[in-house]
């Protein structure tokens, strides 16, 4: 069938819209909150200090029962933001994982409009990649090396990251050093079964953020087995988060704990703020 001169018009026409709005996305995520720049962020020089960022090991989506899924792991930014704050910041950065080796990294992190401007520097960065590519396994870590540790989220952080050996770090960590830990999104789950002297969850009545439920909801991935929201109220942690903007994912919140201890972001967007204030802190506290 001969399209007519009006409809080939008209399909030219969608044509040239969809491809402007695909070219736009990423400024139109950006202007909405994700990934935001920090121009304002302090500039800090804390040569000498050690910084750790800690990352699942968890490489697919699967579902109860099940062995195989879509490829998951940290979602990149939540790694590569707050370890370039550290490096430019002139902090020795070393990265470990729950299991070491290569780190899984989600592959949506790499979508063209989801890419932060450090994701795209990694991809450039030839001693970052040697680092994900041979992570040290976490128990052969000791936290108290450190005068930050950051743990990373992603969904891969939904399976692993509140596993014994890493609340028992955490717990050393806290009685036997100064370090300020902090996490962003799935990270916080690190915290949730770490204990105190007595037996009772160490968080227990501190300001904690994590990932909200209803931003996973949006996903439609509610089946990972463990929810930061749901994991921090439980353990007695005085959940906080922001509900600014109608949809959470361009939301950002970053909150301390009273000693300063424990420093925790909503989600991806709050990566850079968890980074600055655990840096800040250090300095304070120093």
């Amino acid at each position: 069938m001969k399209l007519s001169k009006k409809n080939i018009y008209i399909i030219c026409g969608i044509a040239v819209v969809l491809v402007l709005f695909f070219i736009s996305l990423p400024f139109i995520l950006k202007s909405r909150g994700f990934h935001p720049d920090d121009p304002d962020g302090e500039k800090f020089n804390l040569k000498g200090k050690k910084a750790l960022i800690v990352s699942t090991s968890h490489n697919i989506l699967n579902r109860p029962g099940e062995t195989t899924g879509p490829a998951t792991g940290v979602f990149a930014s939540e790694m590569t933001i707050p370890y370039y704050e550290f490096l430019d910041a002139n902090m020795e950065v070393d990265i470990a994982s729950i299991k070491g080796g290569e780190v899984p990294i989600d592959p949506q992190s790499f979508y063209y409009f989801l890419e932060s401007k450090e994701d795209k520097r990694f991809e450039q960065d030839e001693a970052f990649q040697a680092k994900i590519k041979n992570s040290v396994p976490i128990e052969k870590v000791d936290l108290k090396n450190y005068d930050i540790v950051f743990f990373a989220g992603g969904w891969g952080a939904a399976y692993d990251m509140n596993s014994e050996i890493v609340s028992t770090k955490v717990s050393d960590a806290y009685y036997n050093s100064d370090v300020i830990m902090g996490s962003v999104c799935h990270g916080a789950l690190a915290f949730t079964n770490a204990k105190d002297k007595n037996g009772d969850y160490l968080i227990k009545g501190r300001p904690m953020s994590g990932v909200t439920q209803k931003q996973l909801a949006s996903f439609g991935i509610e089946f990972t087995p463990y929810h930061p929201e749901q994991e921090l109220k439980k353990a007695g942690a005085i959940y906080q988060c922001s509900h600014e903007k109608p949809i959470d994912q361009f939301n950002t919140y970053t909150v301390a704990d009273q000693e300063k201890r424990f420093i925790t972001g909503q989600n991806q967007n709050s990566s850079h703020d968890t980074a600055q204030l655990m840096m800040k802190t250090l300095i304070e506290k120093k």
